[in-house]
């Protein structure tokens, strides 16, 4: 006679593992990251090896030295990407000292003051942003133009298109948006684009690494489409009323706006777990990023509207769960 044997969870395999989804998302940001090399040339190399390798040796410092642990988590390529991540964010002529305090805060405080993967509550690339960004304002506002490929910090540096469309809103001067590059100009990253951080210069670098993560199902489309969809319509109404408010094409291509919809927003710790939930923090990061950009403080809104719904994502998670099977609805 034969015996039922019943096993403990899980039940369904698949390839999936940590280490195979984050280097799908290294191997994601390789477009942006080598347009960034093209655009900005040697303060991009400093700047993303600098990143990189701080990040790295504060996960292995803190794993081995502080929290003792056996199994040290620096080759599941988490490390790599809050290093590539910060590197992104900031501008390509920042002083290496001002890049370590920036991993370590990302490393060191966002990740694993909370236990480490898996426990953060916020997204730590965007914490050592906002860090970097509270004690350093003037060296991460101040962005080299693209096409100075043999400079680092004496790089000359310029206006970004966020920082125009500012200057319009506050002053009420809807002319001054001419100075605004092409949308095709934006979407290429082209020498005219003006400058900006690293990672957000080239709209179309972003876009082939969304599409290689749908395609590899590393992310769903819920939170990046909810972000872009949102900002598009919020920012089309906008315009639509006055003028002095930038075109929607031109929201979704300036600043952060791509960068963040697409690899920071959709990080798995952070975000809600359903489908429903992404589409709610989706929505909610779109809206705030543009009330941020038209009446907050700073030109960029999008790192502070994600940290922000980072906060609500266990509440968001409360709200909105599955039904447990067999449950009867009410």
């Amino acid at each position: 006679m034969s015996k039922l044997i019943v096993s403990l969870s899980p039940h369904a395999h698949s390839r999936d593992s940590i280490e195979r989804n984050m280097y799908g998302v290294i191997i994601a940001m390789m477009p942006a990251l080598l347009a960034s090399f093209y655009f900005f040339g040697l303060g991009a190399v400093i700047v993303t090896a600098t990143s990189v390798a701080a990040c790295c040796f504060f996960e292995w410092a803190i794993c081995k030295y502080i929290l003792k642990r056996q199994q040290n988590t620096l080759v599941d390529g988490s490390a790599v990407i809050t290093g590539l991540l910060l590197a992104f964010n900031v501008p390509s002529n920042l002083p290496i000292w001002i890049i370590l305090i920036g991993a370590l805060f990302a490393i060191g405080v966002a990740k694993f003051t909370f236990g480490g993967l898996g426990n953060n509550i916020f997204n730590p690339a965007l914490v050592g942003r906002a860090a970097l960004l509270v004690a350093f304002p003037a060296q991460m506002t101040t962005w080299p133009k693209i096409g100075q490929w043999d400079t680092y910090l004496d790089a000359e540096t310029g206006a970004t298109p966020l920082s125009i469309i500012n200057s319009a809103i506050r002053t009420g001067d809807a002319s001054l948006l001419e100075q605004l590059p092409s949308s095709f100009d934006l979407f290429l990253g082209s020498s005219s684009g003006g400058a900006g951080a690293m990672g957000e210069i080239c709209a179309l670098a972003l876009l082939l690494g969304l599409a290689f993560m749908l395609y590899n199902r590393i992310i769903t489309w819920h939170i990046p489409v909810s972000i872009l969809g949102t900002a598009f319509v919020f920012s089309g109404l906008l315009h639509l009323a006055n003028p002095v408010y930038p075109d929607p094409f031109t929201v979704l291509l300036t600043g952060g706006m791509m960068l963040g919809a697409i690899f920071m927003a959709t990080d798995y710790v952070t975000s809600p777990m359903t489908p429903k939930g992404q589409l709610i923090y989706g929505v909610a990061i779109g809206f705030l990023t543009v009330v941020i950009r038209n009446w907050g403080a700073y030109p960029e809104g999008m790192s502070f509207a994600i940290l922000i719904m980072n906060a609500f994502t266990p509440l968001i998670n409360n709200y909105v769960k599955p039904k447990r099977f067999g449950e009867v609805s009410k």
